[in-house]
């Protein structure tokens, strides 16, 4: 900023003006200008700068060359200097985001006040060739200069957030501009007022110009140590700017260079500094931007300096007063009495500041003492310990929570060594972590978590969490008990590595503990083994106990396998009742013996599990163990050790049972073979290759063929002729089981329709599971068409109902049959008396025929708890005046019994296999099959035709 004033006759006035302001910070993907990119940039510009203020000023020290060249460059070029400030400033505050912007804006408009001023100057100067006349445009435009650089002053200012603030902003600007009123008074001002016969207009211009550049330097003073942090190099540019321009002023007002100035001297120099000053300091700043903040050790050393000088401001204010008035006595001049109005008015502002200051300062005693109270009530009644250690480890503060948290008074913690507390094996890292905090920036890791254990009162150790900061070279720890947690932490990672049922590892575990003997150092020896075991018969005991039962016989397994092994052996159980064990080598044996060793550890680990189990209730059951075992090799994947295991129990298992198996390379060849038939199989139906085989169903009383059985058979394209046991052992995927499903309704009622149409009326039964009849790919709809198709007699068709999903609702399966029904469709409960759901189904749903489970069958004419419970069985069929089929009736004492008992038909080889079509329809024109025994022996009340019937477990339909 800057004016010329008119205080003597003729003298030309010039100014210019400037002001701090922000620069904001480049922020992502936009990038600052190339100046703020790097260092070099701002030093040439600095560089440029001071050569053209340096030109400028040997010019006007040498007089230019000549008196218009004075002239020209003494008003135009001090209009061109401000006209550059006030474009550098409006285009700042155009192209940057700032909060700052109006204070630029206002900084332009005031340069562009002073280019005016200094234009109109040189008018008259240079084009006119005629003095200025004093009022004039000129001192318009000057006189606008200094209000929006004040104003903008003000919004580049830290702004007062309470009244008390904003009095003693306005105070310390009086107390400052008062006493340079006073001093200027009584050294120049009290003349220029006293100018005899001079009009009141130029005598109002002549103060005017002083007074505002008095008013301007209050401001930048009173306003110099609250100016924002933010863009502080912008700032102090401008700021630097100002000052020059203000005492280029100043000397301009003194008598002795206003007599004899004229444009062009050395003084416009300093206006022309000012000026090209205002101009650089928005685009001059160094690294950065609006958030730019100066290192932290300036920051330490600058701000005690400015709050000094910003506390002595006052009465510096007050001392420049005093010598004002001391100069009027001392030259034995009148005190004016301007001087003794403002010097009293400096005063009272210094007492009403220094009232305000102290009210303030009892207020922030107050507020301070308030503070300390509540921080003490926090640390105080704090759950966490805080704690102060000393640089030396000395803990010298310990909050009163440590008698809560660590069993231990505070009193009695202070002074003792914080390693002391750490348990052994945790010090070492505790000292690690610490050693690395301290030795990282502040500002980019502030604070640090460190957990370990500390020892009680109590002599246990607790695990404690501890937040870590700097205070003074020590450290404060902010610390609490996460025993609870780290309890916790523990339960939760074992319940995830362990079965909840019996505690043992988890399959997820079990393979860890594979993979590590394999990596381990015991890599390459060969005694290492796995051992696969699948209880036998548990899902019987599942049926017939239920399943709490079934929890209790395995808990007693597991602890059985537990037992068994050695202390660095695994046990696991990896689902159901399928468990493991990992079996590590010695490394001491020969290969034979160690294989002979685990062989032996396999068979009494067999023997042990099939014990007898004593369960809740008095009742004792056996279970079998199908034991497999794998060896490690070298170079084995834990993934292939596992599967070799596997391998070896299915084959246990498919070898009878009960038995113990090594794995051997052939075994992955009947995995291939498998992997190979299940290929074939998916294009065997399209292909022609499945075939549809009856067997008949006979009435026991009579001999006669009641029904037929439907069943499935599969010749491949080399000769091989599969029973379902086989071949649906590889159709895994539902969708080919359903296709076959499918292929064998239709065939089935085809065929049915075919004999009927030559006067074979046998009803026919097809074995469908509850989930595949309830499934969207058989919809009822198809039977329907089915039967309409083939214009099937009602009674014609019966659906054999076979494992019965527990899963699966009992409304929808309800409903589906009783539709079915309608259709004249026969519903058998297929297995019946094999587990406790068949009860349920029994009493849920539409059944008009019961046939007995294979099982029964077999073992009814030796076993007498057989015979008793199948009795029992045919009896409640009777009552329910349902028809009785009983499944694999091979033996002829078996025909007999069953007659006896009351079931009223018989499926089996005692009479017939399953059929082709040509033998079939030849069986059909027999009509009856010989009864072995003597003349049957009627039995009470139950009818007489048997509706569709079907089973066969040795070629068992596959589940559709």
């Amino acid at each position: 900023m800057s004016t010329r004033g008119a205080l003597a006759e003729r003298g030309p006035v010039t100014g210019g003006a400037t002001a701090p302001g922000p620069r904001p910070r480049p922020g992502p993907g936009r990038p600052g200008p190339p100046v703020a990119r790097s260092w070099t940039a701002p030093v040439l510009a600095q560089i440029v700068l001071g050569v053209i203020c340096a030109g400028y000023a040997t010019g006007a020290a040498l007089g230019w060359g000549s008196e218009r060249l004075a002239l020209v460059m003494g008003d135009f070029g001090l209009s061109a200097a401000a006209l550059a400030a006030c474009v550098s400033c409006s285009l700042y505050a155009c192209v940057r985001e700032s909060r700052f912007r109006p204070a630029w804006l206002l900084f332009a408009f005031s340069s562009v006040m002073a280019a005016a001023g200094n234009a109109v100057w040189g008018w008259y100067e240079v084009v006119l060739r005629q003095d200025v006349p004093s009022p004039s445009v000129a001192d318009l435009f000057f006189l606008l200069f200094a209000p929006p650089a004040i104003v903008g002053l003000l919004v580049l200012a830290k702004k007062p957030v309470t009244r008390a603030g904003w009095v003693c902003l306005g105070l310390d600007a009086w107390l400052i501009g008062g006493s340079l009123l006073t001093l200027s008074w009584s050294l120049a001002l009290a003349h220029t007022a006293h100018f005899d016969g001079e009009s009141v207009a130029r005598a109002a211009l002549s103060l005017a110009y002083p007074l505002l550049d008095i008013v301007l330097v209050s401001m930048v003073l009173a306003l110099h140590f609250r100016r924002s942090h933010v863009n502080r190099s912008a700032i102090n540019t401008a700021i630097a700017a100002l000052a020059i321009t203000v005492l280029c002023d100043a000397l301009f007002t003194s008598p002795l260079l206003r007599e004899n100035y004229s444009s062009g001297q050395l003084l416009d120099a300093g206006w022309f500094a000012g000026s090209l000053l205002l101009a650089y300091a928005p685009w001059g700043a160094r690294g950065g931007g609006d958030g730019a903040v100066p290192p932290c050790g300036q920051r330490l050393h600058s701000r005690p300096v400015a709050g000094s000088l910003a506390a002595l401001t006052p009465y510096l204010a007050a001392a420049v007063c005093t010598l004002g008035i001391l100069y009027n006595v001392v030259e034995g001049r009148r005190v004016d009495r301007v001087v003794v109005f403002t010097g009293c008015t400096v005063v009272l502002a210094l007492v009403l500041r220094q009232g305000i200051m102290l009210l303030d300062n009892i207020a922030l005693t107050h507020e301070l003492a308030q503070k300390e109270n509540h921080f003490r009530s926090l640390v105080q009644g704090s759950s966490d310990v805080i704690m102060i250690a000393a640089p030396s480890g000395i803990l010298r503060y310990v909050s009163p929570a440590a008698a809560g948290v660590y069993g231990r008074d505070a009193e009695e913690l202070i002074g003792s060594e914080l390693a002391s507390l750490i348990h052994p094996e945790d010090l070492g890292g505790v000292v690690h972590e610490v050693r690395r905090f301290l030795a990282a920036s502040p500002a980019e890791e502030p604070t640090t978590r460190i957990e370990c254990r500390f020892r009680s009162g109590r002599g246990d150790w607790l695990n404690v969490e501890s937040t870590v900061n700097r205070h003074q070279g020590g450290l404060i720890f902010n610390s609490r008990d996460v025993t609870e947690r780290v309890r916790l932490q523990a339960q939760l990672q074992h319940n995830a590595e362990h079965d909840p049922l019996t505690d043992l590892p988890n399959r997820a575990l079990f393979t860890q503990r594979v993979r590590q003997a394999l990596a381990g150092r015991r890599s390459t020896d060969p005694g290492t083994a796995v051992l696969f075991i699948d209880l036998d018969g548990f899902k019987g005991v599942n049926d017939r106990l239920g399943h709490q039962a079934g929890d209790e016989l395995l808990v007693q397994a597991a602890r059985r396998l537990q037992d068994s092994v050695r202390s660095g052996d695994t046990a696991a159980r990896l689902g159901g009742d399928e468990f493991a064990a990992l079996i590590l080598g010695d490394g001491g044996r020969d290969r034979s013996d160690r294989e002979c060793q685990v062989h032996e550890i396999a068979d009494r680990l067999r023997l042990t599990l099939s014990q007898p189990y004593r369960l809740e209730g008095g009742n004792d059951v056996r279970v079998a163990a199908s034991i497999g075992v794998a060896f490690a090799e070298p170079g084995i994947s834990a993934g292939d050790l596992l599967r070799n295991a596997d391998l070896a129990m299915y084959r246990a298992k498919a070898a009878g049972k009960d038995r113990v198996e090594m794995y051997a390379p052939q075994m992955q060849t009947e995995i291939v073979r498998r992997t190979e038939l299940a290929t074939r199989l998916r294009t065997a139906l399209h292909g022609g290759e499945f075939a549809l085989l009856h067997q008949p169903v006979v009435d026991l009383t009579t001999g006669r063929i009641a029904a037929v059985a439907a069943q499935a058979r599969w010749r491949s394209a080399q000769g091989i002729l599969f029973t379902p046991a086989e071949f649906l052992r590889v159709a895994e995927d539902g969708e080919r089981t359903a296709e076959l499903g499918r292929w064998l309704l239709e065939q089935a009622v085809e065929q049915a329709a075919e004999r009927a149409g030559i006067g074979h009326r046998t009803p026919v039964s097809i074995r469908l599971s509850a989930r595949r009849l309830l499934d969207r790919s058989l919809p009822l709809g198809s039977v329907e068409a089915l039967l309409t198709r083939h214009a099937l007699p009602s009674g014609s068709l019966m659906i054999e109902l076979a494992d019965s999903d527990p899963r699966i609702s009992f409304d929808e399966l309800e409903q589906r049959l009783v539709a079915l029904r309608r259709l004249g469709v026969r519903i058998a409960l297929d297995g019946f008396g094999s587990g406790y759901a068949a009860i349920n189904a029994l009493r849920r749903l539409p059944v008009d025929v019961l046939k007995l489970d294979r099982e029964l069958v077999e073992g009814v004419v030796e076993s007498v708890r057989l015979r008793k419970i199948t009795s029992g069985l045919l009896r409640i069929a009777a009552d329910l005046g349902l028809q009785s089929v009983a499944d694999g009736v091979d033996e002829p004492e078996q025909v007999l019994a069953l007659r006896v008992m009351g079931c009223t038909h018989g499926q089996g080889m005692a009479f017939s296999g399953p059929l082709d079509e040509y033998r079939l329809r030849r069986a059909l024109v027999r009509g009856e099959y010989p009864l072995p025994g003597a003349v049957p022996v009627p039995v009470g009340n139950r009818p007489s035709a048997l509706p569709p019937i079907r089973s066969n477990n040795e070629t068992p339909v596959p589940p559709t």
